[in-house]
């Protein structure tokens, strides 16, 4: 009797054992072909980029974009340092320049589109913002990126083109932070980029102010010479470059270049 139920079992455990190799060898090829482009981009192309990710994905039914958005200079840094990416869009030629002297840009990057700042203040605008000159009131929190980065350097000319001097509550490390802390009601004001305030409509509201033709930024990308693929970092590049591209950037606020 103890013969037997010992057979049974050992049975049972076998075929336990068959299925549980089938089902592993099943997931295992499910999904092993695809690849992943990774895209380095400045935070302002959050939205613009995600929607693009998704349409390029879309395309590509094997292809997964992965994105890393942040301070231009921030990731141009990162880039230098070996971190692994097939693409970098910047906010500024500062901060590309950063990448090809060090020889990281596979070919020319290509200036892909242009923005310019706004006031950026809580819904309502309760600090009653209307130009640039009442950032330099001393009631004012305002907020501003860093000077290192491309909003923060763009921020100082427009500031300078007005003859403003303004003291910041805090100086952020993208263009994303300082509108985070103007819908949070943390500031009165921040100057982020145009299609910053769109993307935020209904949380934040956005003064335009002439002084931003004096820092239009520009935007350029680049294939990056040490991309894992290559080949999907410079389709990635035509694509943004495409009239799908330029339609998605321009309904977002971007200027053409």
């Amino acid at each position: 009797m103890f013969q037997r139920s010992s057979a049974a079992a050992l049975a049972a455990l076998s075929l336990v054992a068959l299925a549980g190799c089938g089902d592993t060898k099943d997931k295992s090829s499910s999904g092993g072909s695809g690849k992943t482009v990774t895209v380095f981009a400045a935070a302002s192309l959050t939205e613009t980029f995600t929607k693009l990710g998704k349409d390029f994905e879309g395309s590509h039914p094997e292809v997964k974009v992965r994105f890393s958005f942040g301070g231009s200079s921030t990731l141009a840094q990162q880039i230098t340092q070996g971190a692994p990416a097939d693409v970098f869009a910047a906010a500024s030629g500062t901060t590309m320049k950063t990448v090809t002297d060090a020889g990281d840009a596979s070919g020319q990057p290509t200036v892909f589109a242009k923005n310019r700042l706004v006031i950026a203040v809580p819904k309502g605008d309760p600090g009653k913002v209307h130009a640039l000159a009442d950032l330099a009131g001393a009631k004012l929190k305002v907020v501003l990126c860093a000077e290192q980065v491309p909003c923060g350097a763009a921020a100082k000319k427009a500031l300078a083109a007005a003859n403003l001097k303004v003291k910041p509550v805090s100086q952020e490390q993208d263009v994303k932070a300082v509108l985070t802390k103007v819908r949070l009601g943390e500031a009165d004001a921040g100057l982020v980029y145009r299609t910053d305030t769109r993307a935020a409509a209904g949380q934040v509201e956005g003064i335009e102010f002439p002084e931003s033709a004096k820092a239009i930024n520009d935007y350029p990308i680049a294939a990056l010479s040490k991309a894992p693929q290559p080949a999907l970092a410079k389709e990635f590049v035509q694509f943004v470059l495409s009239q799908q591209g330029k339609a998605a950037l321009g309904a977002a606020g971007f200027e053409a270049p």
